[in-house]
This record gives structure tokens, C-alpha cells and sequence, in this order.
């Protein structure tokens, strides 16, 4: 069993603002940071002691990076299993190979949650238009098809009304192996949070509430309003699935509430989250720095909460009209803005976040999208 020490390297493959934000938190530990991405110019390239640049399924610079590393983790589910097999053979990584061979691929992922037995909305594996066609007379519509692998923010995904729309919906997401999960009413969105260490130890983060706009999260508030018997019931399916993969590191686990108070699992990450950015600033260990400590190997820290939360994304299109004005969110009490450093802003794209603290969330939740709201551009 590997655990680091002070002066030790965390590899992270991936270098967005998730291992942006790995590193600024978890720097203070006294550890050292190697990422490895394609883009140089990538937000945690600014804040990593070594910079491997190279894409994501490159063995060679995955095995330089994992050579200057203690232990290899990720900032994406993304990273091929096949080169983490390969990582793992000179460096702990951690997650493992084995949970990213799962969670990689929507109907592996699917039949995972089957096997556990746990709740989640009617689903079929299709292959072709002929058993999309098969598919929609089990699972019924209206229904979204996704494909199997690297959707996210709603890329790769289709919604059918009926029958008549399978064509055009298959073709919509290139006629590629995909999943037809049944379309869900729900109430809400939430997400839990954990932290499980190498000895099995979990630690859990208050139930976040998550609103999305076009399939991107838009707000999340911390606590979720919901009873105590919802949110037990949200941390025992989240603790299942960490325990049956044998996770190492911080997980999410996304889950609808029907309207008929039932929980259903959407989607795993197996990786720190965009709905727990409320951590840094609300929490008293981050779940950045919960991550770190974890696949070093080091006791959890404290994840209660000392105030409510509430997250708002900031897209890149606040920035199409030029740079925001952020002088007024930084004047506000209880207020954490956090920029990514990215170059380039695109429509959609997450360029950084504000989280505000306070004793009502609620009250929170509206001072946030009004600030938002009322950003305009930075006088020249």
C-alpha cells in the first residue's frame, strides 16, 4: 500500500480546472505537481512543478509522466482504461483501470448499477437504427439516446418524442453505439459527493442541488432541500457504488428525484466534480483537497459544511460581448471568484465560477443569479 510524503509528485492526467484546482489547494501538503495535456496553454500547465504535453492516449508521455510521479490520478473519465493498465504497471494510479473500464462506457456503466442492484431509469444497449427501433418498444418514449462513450454537457445525446424520430436521432449522434435510457420526470437533480481512501474509509459532503441549462450545470446549492431520509438513502447508493468498484479518491454520483420521491442513478464520475466547487470556500477540506489526500494514501480531512452554498457556472458567454466587469462580485460578502485562466471563450464553455456563502441559501441562490445576471463588460 503506497502513501506519499511531503515533497512527494501527484501526476494528473488532464490539465482543465479541475487539476488547476487540485494543485492550489493541495500545494500547502508540501507536494509536488506533474500534468500532462495537450493544450500548454491548459489551466493547470500555470500551476504544475513539471508540464508533460501530449495528448491524453499517448503511452510515452503518460510513462514520462508516471516516471516523475508517485501516484497518477486524473482530472477526466476520459483517459483511456488501456493506458492507465499500462501507467499502473510503474506508478499506483489511482482511480484504477478497472473503474474507468466501466464508467468509460454508458452501457458497462449501466449494467454495473444492475448488478448492484441499485435504482435507475429503463435502459437498452442499441447498435443500429434496427435496435434503436426494437429498443424504443421496451423502453417507450419519450426517451433520450446517448452515445456509449465521451458525452458530457449534453454532447452525444438525443431526445425522442416517438417512433417516428428514431431515424434522425440515431443520425444525430453519428450512428454510434449508444444507450436508450428512459426519459425521467423528475423533481430535481442532485449529487453526492464522497471521498473513499486507500484503506476503504469514506467521507461524505452535504447533498448538492443542481439546476442545468442546456445540459450544463448552471447553479448548485449546498445543503439540497431535502428530508434526511432522501439524502440517507443518496449517500447509501453512492457508498455502494464507491465500494463495489473499489474506488480511491473522490467520486460524484448524479441522481434524479422523481416526483414521486424516488432516487434514480443518471450518472457516475469518478473524479472531483463541477457540483462540488461549493467545497473550496464552504467546506472545510475541498474536495479538491480531499481527492489528494486520498490517493496519497493520507487520512481524509473534515468535509462538513460551515455555511450554506450556492455555485454558478460561468460560461464563455458572458465573454462574447468582451471581458466581464467582476469588480462588483468581488466586493460582495461571502463571495469566492474563481477564473480558470482560459484563452479562449466559446459559447458553453466553463471559463470559471462564483460561490457565495451564507446562512439561507435560498437568499444565496437569488444574490447569485443576480450578480451573474448583471455582469456587463469591462470598461476598456
Amino acid at each position: 500500500m503506497s502513501v506519499l510524503r511531503p515533497g512527494d509528485t501527484v501526476g494528473i492526467l488532464g490539465g482543465g480546472q479541475l487539476a488547476q484546482m487540485m494543485a492550489l489547494t493541495a500545494r500547502p501538503l508540501g507536494l509536488r505537481f506533474a500534468v500532462l495535456d495537450p493544450d500548454p496553454a491548459a489551466p493547470a500547465m500555470a500551476v504544475a512543478d513539471h508540464r508533460e504535453v501530449g495528448a491524453l492516449d499517448d503511452v510515452a508521455a503518460a510513462e514520462r509522466l508516471a516516471a516523475m510521479s508517485n501516484v497518477v490520478t486524473l482530472d477526466t473519465e476520459h483517459v483511456p482504461a488501456s493506458l492507465l493498465e499500462v501507467v499502473a504497471r510503474q506508478t499506483p494510479v489511482r482511480p484504477g483501470p478497472s473503474v474507468l473500464g466501466i464508467i468509460q462506457d454508458r452501457a458497462r456503466q449501466r449494467e454495473f448499477l444492475a448488478r448492484c442492484g441499485l435504482p435507475q431509469t429503463v435502459n437498452a444497449p442499441v447498435g443500429s437504427l434496427d435496435e434503436l427501433e426494437g429498443a424504443l418498444n421496451g423502453v417507450g418514449a419519450p426517451a433520450v439516446l446517448k452515445t456509449r462513450r465521451s458525452g458530457y454537457d449534453g454532447k452525444g445525446q438525443c431526445r425522442i418524442d416517438g417512433a417516428d424520430d428514431a431515424a434522425a436521432a440515431w443520425s444525430a449522434i453519428g450512428e454510434q453505439p449508444a444507450v436508450l435510457e428512459g426519459f425521467v420526470d423528475f423533481d430535481r437533480e442532485l449529487s453526492v459527493l464522497l471521498a473513499r481512501d486507500i484503506r476503504g474509509a469514506v467521507s461524505y459532503y452535504p447533498i448538492a442541488e443542481n439546476v442545468h441549462r442546456r445540459h450544463i450545470l448552471h447553479t448548485t446549492c449546498a445543503p439540497a432541500r431535502v428530508t434526511d431520509s432522501i439524502a440517507r438513502q443518496a449517500r447509501e447508493i453512492a457508498a455502494t457504488i464507491a465500494e463495489q468498484l473499489e474506488h480511491v479518491g473522490v467520486i460524484a454520483v448524479e441522481l434524479f428525484l422523481t416526483r414521486d420521491q424516488e432516487l434514480l442513478v443518471n450518472e457516475i464520475a469518478p473524479r472531483t466534480h463541477n457540483s462540488g466547487h461549493f467545497t473550496w470556500g464552504s467546506c472545510h477540506t475541498s474536495q479538491f483537497e480531499q481527492h489528494v489526500r486520498a490517493v496519497c494514501g493520507w487520512p481524509l480531512g473534515d468535509a462538513s459544511q460551515q455555511q450554506a452554498a450556492v455555485m454558478v457556472n460561468l460560461l464563455g458567454d458572458l465573454w462574447l460581448n468582451g471581458p466581464p466587469d467582476f469588480s462588483g462580485l468581488l466586493q460582495e460578502p461571502g463571495a469566492r471568484l474563481h477564473l480558470y485562466g482560459k484563452r479562449e471563450a466559446r459559447q458553453g464553455r466553463k471559463m470559471g465560477h462564483l460561490v457565495l456563502t451564507g446562512r439561507d441559501g435560498q437568499a444565496e441562490l437569488e444574490r447569485a443569479e443576480r450578480l451573474v445576471a448583471g455582469l456587463s463588460p469591462a470598461r476598456a
